[in-house]
Protein backbone atom coordinates (compact mmCIF):
# COMPACT_ATOMS: atom_id res chain seq x y z
CA UNK A 1 0.00 0.00 0.00
CA UNK A 2 1.54 3.10 -1.28
CA UNK A 3 0.72 6.68 0.16
CA UNK A 4 -1.81 7.42 -3.08
CA UNK A 5 -3.60 4.20 -1.36
CA UNK A 6 -3.39 5.46 2.32
CA UNK A 7 -4.86 9.20 1.22
CA UNK A 8 -7.96 7.56 -0.92
CA UNK A 9 -8.64 4.85 2.47
CA UNK A 10 -8.23 8.63 4.29
CA UNK A 11 -10.72 10.36 2.36
CA UNK A 12 -13.23 7.57 1.77
CA UNK A 13 -13.32 7.08 5.73
CA UNK A 14 -14.31 11.08 5.98
CA UNK A 15 -16.81 10.85 3.34
CA UNK A 16 -17.80 6.92 2.09
CA UNK A 17 -20.01 8.84 -0.37
CA UNK A 18 -17.83 10.97 -2.09
CA UNK A 19 -17.43 11.18 -5.70
CA UNK A 20 -14.83 9.39 -7.54
CA UNK A 21 -14.38 12.39 -9.48
CA UNK A 22 -13.92 14.40 -6.42
CA UNK A 23 -11.80 11.96 -4.64
CA UNK A 24 -9.68 12.26 -7.74
CA UNK A 25 -9.21 15.66 -7.50
CA UNK A 26 -8.38 15.83 -3.96
CA UNK A 27 -5.60 13.45 -4.24
CA UNK A 28 -4.50 14.91 -8.14
CA UNK A 29 -5.54 11.28 -10.06
CA UNK A 30 -7.49 10.68 -12.91
CA UNK A 31 -11.35 9.50 -12.56
CA UNK A 32 -10.54 5.69 -14.02
CA UNK A 33 -7.16 6.01 -11.99
CA UNK A 34 -8.85 6.51 -8.89
CA UNK A 35 -11.24 3.79 -9.66
CA UNK A 36 -8.98 1.47 -10.36
CA UNK A 37 -7.16 1.74 -6.98
CA UNK A 38 -10.77 1.76 -5.03
CA UNK A 39 -11.29 -1.17 -6.53
CA UNK A 40 -8.33 -3.06 -5.87
CA UNK A 41 -8.18 -1.54 -2.20
CA UNK A 42 -11.92 -3.72 -2.32
CA UNK A 43 -10.61 -6.78 -4.01
CA UNK A 44 -7.82 -7.13 -1.54
CA UNK A 45 -10.13 -6.57 1.61
CA UNK A 46 -8.73 -3.64 2.47
CA UNK A 47 -11.64 -1.83 2.05
CA UNK A 48 -14.62 -4.34 3.47
CA UNK A 49 -17.97 -2.23 3.74
CA UNK A 50 -19.37 1.21 3.24
CA UNK A 51 -22.02 2.36 5.92
CA UNK A 52 -23.95 5.42 7.61
CA UNK A 53 -23.40 6.60 10.93
CA UNK A 54 -26.15 7.30 13.04
CA UNK A 55 -26.42 9.08 15.66
CA UNK A 56 -28.06 7.26 18.53
CA UNK A 57 -30.08 10.20 19.98
CA UNK A 58 -31.97 10.56 16.87
CA UNK A 59 -33.34 7.11 17.26
CA UNK A 60 -33.99 7.42 21.15
CA UNK A 61 -30.95 5.29 21.79
CA UNK A 62 -29.43 7.55 25.28
CA UNK A 63 -27.70 5.09 26.75
CA UNK A 64 -24.30 3.21 25.80
CA UNK A 65 -22.83 0.60 27.91
CA UNK A 66 -18.94 -1.55 27.45
CA UNK A 67 -20.03 -4.57 29.18
CA UNK A 68 -17.09 -6.97 30.22
CA UNK A 69 -18.13 -10.68 30.23
CA UNK A 70 -16.79 -13.47 32.16
CA UNK A 71 -18.00 -16.25 30.07
CA UNK A 72 -17.59 -20.18 29.94
CA UNK A 73 -20.19 -20.52 27.28
CA UNK A 74 -18.74 -18.35 24.47
CA UNK A 75 -20.22 -19.64 21.88
CA UNK A 76 -24.05 -19.86 22.78
CA UNK A 77 -22.51 -16.12 24.48
CA UNK A 78 -21.76 -15.00 20.85
CA UNK A 79 -25.07 -16.41 19.53
CA UNK A 80 -27.00 -14.59 22.46
CA UNK A 81 -25.20 -11.18 21.20
CA UNK A 82 -25.92 -11.42 17.66
CA UNK A 83 -29.61 -11.55 18.73
CA UNK A 84 -29.90 -8.38 20.33
CA UNK A 85 -30.97 -5.27 18.67
CA UNK A 86 -28.89 -3.33 21.51
CA UNK A 87 -25.27 -5.39 21.07
CA UNK A 88 -23.42 -2.83 18.41
CA UNK A 89 -19.71 -4.55 18.56
CA UNK A 90 -18.98 -8.04 20.60
CA UNK A 91 -15.06 -8.60 21.45
CA UNK A 92 -13.39 -11.80 22.23
CA UNK A 93 -10.35 -10.95 24.94
CA UNK A 94 -7.77 -12.21 26.23
CA UNK A 95 -7.10 -12.04 29.97
CA UNK A 96 -9.86 -11.68 33.09
CA UNK A 97 -12.37 -11.22 30.70
CA UNK A 98 -13.81 -12.94 27.78
CA UNK A 99 -15.80 -10.97 26.24
CA UNK A 100 -16.39 -6.83 25.71
CA UNK A 101 -19.58 -5.70 24.48
CA UNK A 102 -21.13 -2.45 23.29
CA UNK A 103 -24.43 -2.02 23.98
CA UNK A 104 -27.01 1.06 23.14
CA UNK A 105 -30.17 1.32 23.97
CA UNK A 106 -33.04 3.37 25.00
CA UNK A 107 -32.58 3.55 29.04
CA UNK A 108 -31.10 2.33 32.16
CA UNK A 109 -34.27 0.11 32.53
CA UNK A 110 -33.56 -1.74 29.05
CA UNK A 111 -29.80 -2.09 30.19
CA UNK A 112 -30.65 -3.60 32.92
CA UNK A 113 -33.09 -5.83 30.94
CA UNK A 114 -30.13 -6.96 28.68
CA UNK A 115 -28.07 -7.55 31.07
CA UNK A 116 -30.81 -9.85 33.75
CA UNK A 117 -30.64 -12.03 30.34
CA UNK A 118 -27.12 -11.96 29.33
CA UNK A 119 -26.55 -12.99 32.95
CA UNK A 120 -27.15 -16.67 31.83
CA UNK A 121 -24.19 -16.71 29.43
CA UNK A 122 -21.73 -15.35 32.30
CA UNK A 123 -20.36 -12.81 34.63
CA UNK A 124 -21.17 -9.29 34.01
CA UNK A 125 -19.17 -6.28 34.87
CA UNK A 126 -20.56 -2.88 33.50
CA UNK A 127 -19.48 0.41 32.43
CA UNK A 128 -21.92 2.82 31.79
CA UNK A 129 -20.57 5.86 29.03
CA UNK A 130 -21.01 9.47 30.10
CA UNK A 131 -19.69 10.91 27.25
CA UNK A 132 -17.05 10.32 24.19
CA UNK A 133 -14.54 12.60 23.14
CA UNK A 134 -13.24 10.31 20.38
CA UNK A 135 -15.81 7.82 18.71
CA UNK A 136 -14.14 7.49 15.36
CA UNK A 137 -10.41 7.85 14.11
CA UNK A 138 -9.52 7.22 10.32
CA UNK A 139 -6.52 5.40 9.98
CA UNK A 140 -4.46 7.73 7.81
CA UNK A 141 -4.05 11.13 7.67
CA UNK A 142 -3.19 13.01 4.69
Amino acid sequence: MDALDQKIIFHLQEDARISMTELGNRINLSVPAVKERVKKLEDKGVITAYRAVINPEKINKYVTAFILFDSKRCKAFREFCSGQSEVMECHRLAGQFSYLVKVVTESVHTLEDFIDAAMEYGQPSTLINLSSSLEYKPFFKV
